[in-house]
């Protein structure tokens, strides 16, 4: 908020230098969002239907069909962190003795929706 208080301010010093009259519409908040939003567009997230939020992917963002994890957070939810993709036949490779072939076969499952389950590796 300082950093925004030091460019209002020298915002209102430039006014003055050029002799514009300062003036301030309370009412008009929408101005601050647009300017807010300009800058932040990226992070924006939407209320789901069950109250949470969901943010909004870029479109060249995929969702990969199995991915590793290095630990599971544990609130109302499980939520991954420290994620990425990987082959399921590396899971039989590596863990043979905990993973078969038909575990991490996808060839039956249904189709997933569009830029779900396929990333390149």
């Amino acid at each position: 908020m300082k950093r925004a208080r030091d460019i209002r301010d020298q915002l209102e010093g430039l006014l003055e230098r050029v002799e514009i009259e300062i003036s301030s519409n309370a009412s008009d908040l929408d101005a601050i969002k647009k300017a807010i939003t300009s800058g932040f567009f990226h992070h924006s997230s939407r209320l789901q239907k069950n109250g949470s939020y969901r943010t909004v992917k870029n479109p060249q963002t995929v969702l990969p069909r199995w991915v590793i994890y290095h630990e599971l957070v544990l609130t109302t939810k499980e939520y991954m962190r420290q994620v990425t993709e990987l082959k399921p036949d590396w899971l039989v490779e590596i863990a043979p003795h905990y993973y078969q072939l038909k575990d991490v076969d996808d060839t039956g499952t249904k189709k997933l929706p569009k830029g779900q389950g396929r990333a390149a590796l």
